[in-house]
């Protein structure tokens, strides 16, 4: 199956078994954009990229970023790599198939200005599992653990770096911690709710590594009006036209 965000922009291939494009994996990589005017030539390192979502979308809108995307499985990371080179953009997105838990074997220390992830959101047992042994590793964390993750991310960022990624509010606490002992601090956080007056339901945070307080929580994204249309700030994100005739588009198939 083949998907397209907005009109004129990267297609995706996705299978069966592999996760599918999602709301959180776009917003992350809208969160982790540099603004323009401000872009300098700078390296990524996408750490459990997938199907490569992330690193297309980072590399799509930034012409002067490359990308080292890593993925444990097999298959998505062919898929990855597919996505990269159907989007024209193989010389600057380069996926490895590899465990980032010992990226010290295939990466340099400190080679990155950011690291990205869209991680596993919850513990090994603490949910039902899903049934497909790759779309349950992509969702719980028994190949790559919230303390794997961190730790790797401060491997791979220079110091004064960043480290951008998505999760559930609930476990803000947890990641927090996770940060902290890995050397990084976090700077700002934005909350994600479906309608203004539902509870978060993710969150994207901004860590420093070696950096120091305060931590700015940034306005809430609100991700539908009460009426179930898309919010102008999401329309904006998924560069959709402002004619409001246009037929409904899923952005939020495969929101968490």
């Amino acid at each position: 199956m083949t998907h397209r965000l907005w009109p004129g922009g990267p297609y995706f291939n996705e299978e069966k078994g592999i996760q599918r494009i999602g709301a959180d994996a776009v917003l992350l990589a809208h969160f982790a954009g540099v603004p323009p005017g401000k872009r300098k030539k700078r390296r990524a390192a996408d750490l459990g990229c997938g199907s490569g979502i992330i690193s297309v979308l980072l590399a799509w809108n930034d012409p002067e970023l490359h990308i080292d995307a890593v993925e444990l499985h097999k298959r998505a990371a062919e898929l990855a790599a597919e996505n990269a080179e159907s989007a024209g953009l193989s010389d600057r997105i380069t996926v490895i198939g590899g465990d980032l838990r010992r990226c010290g074997e295939f990466l340099k220390s400190g080679a990155y200005d950011f690291t990205v992830s869209n991680p596993p959101y919850y513990t090994r047992g603490s949910g039902k599992r899903h049934a497909d042994a790759q779309l349950a590793a992509a969702r719980d964390d028994e190949f790559c653990t919230l303390e794997d993750l961190c730790k790797a991310a401060c491997y791979l960022t220079r110091w004064g770096g960043s480290f951008f990624l998505v999760h559930k509010p609930e476990r803000l606490a947890d990641v927090i911690r996770a940060l902290s002992v890995n050397g990084f601090e976090p700077k700002r956080i934005r909350f994600v709710h479906h309608k203004q007056a539902s509870p978060p339901n993710l969150m994207l945070m901004e860590s420093r590594r070696g950096g120091k307080p305060p931590l700015v929580i940034e306005a809430p994204l609100v991700l539908t009006n009460e009426d179930g249309a898309d919010s102008d700030e999401v329309r904006m994100i998924y560069k959709l036209t402002d004619d409001r005739t246009a037929p409904a588009t899923p952005l939020f198939r495969g929101y968490p």
